[in-house]
């Protein structure tokens, strides 16, 4: 299941870091997850960057999404697939990707309630706060929505996104979201690895188990 410290990955946010290098800094420090998104560089690129990725995650015994690029994620084996609103429809998806996670992003109870019977396996929801890294996100939904959004899936595993750092990230975890996916709380860090590591902490120490 999706769960814990939930890393994605953004090469355009730090000059010279790497999709493969923040997933490395990233397992290292603890991240139970790791999800390559790239909505611009080729497949091949992708195919090369993703395999990598995997030999990298399976060693440490870590999930690996690739985000909407259903190719990609086939060709390099990934755990799963996460898709949008604006994606490919799940209900296309699911048929594809037998034995593969399913993710879809949603910030309503009506879309979680499509979600699920389209076959998601998870669900990311969000922004929970406000964030800069998706210049078109929508305003903050606030923790609260996590279990409104759980509730209206049937109880689907839920990933918090969206604005979540140290200062934050205990929050959702007492709103009872299953992960925190983060992108520039790990990227932009100085150490990327120890930034992991500090959200990882506090994500333990904070989270309310699921009854």
């Amino acid at each position: 299941m999706v769960k814990g410290i939930y890393v994605i990955t953004d090469e355009s946010l730090v000059p010279d870091r790497t999709h493969v290098s923040i997933a490395r800094a990233a397992l290292e420090g603890g991240a139970s997850v790791i999800q390559l998104r790239d909505k611009s560089a080729p497949d091949e690129r992708l195919i090369s960057v993703g395999c990598e990725i995997r030999r990298l995650t399976a060693a440490a015994g870590a999930l690996f999404i690739v985000n909407d690029r259903l190719e990609v994620a086939l060709a390099c084996d990934a755990d799963g697939l996460h898709v949008g609103q604006e994606d490919r429809p799940p209900s296309e998806l699911r048929p594809l990707l037998s034995g593969k996670i399913l993710g879809v992003s949603v910030s309503t109870p009506e879309q979680a309630a499509r979600a699920r019977s389209d076959g998601a396996d998870y669900l990311g929801v969000g922004p929970i706060f406000p964030t800069s890294t998706k210049p078109d996100a929508r305003p903050p939904v606030g923790t609260d929505h996590i279990r409104l959004i759980r509730t209206a899936s049937g109880g689907l595993p839920v990933a918090a996104i969206g604005g979540i750092n140290e200062r934050n990230i205990a929050e959702a975890a007492k709103a009872g979201a299953d992960a925190a996916a983060v992108v520039s709380a790990v990227v932009c860090a100085e150490d990327m690895a120890e930034a992991t590591r500090t959200l990882v902490r506090i994500w333990d120490e904070a989270r309310v188990p699921r009854m």
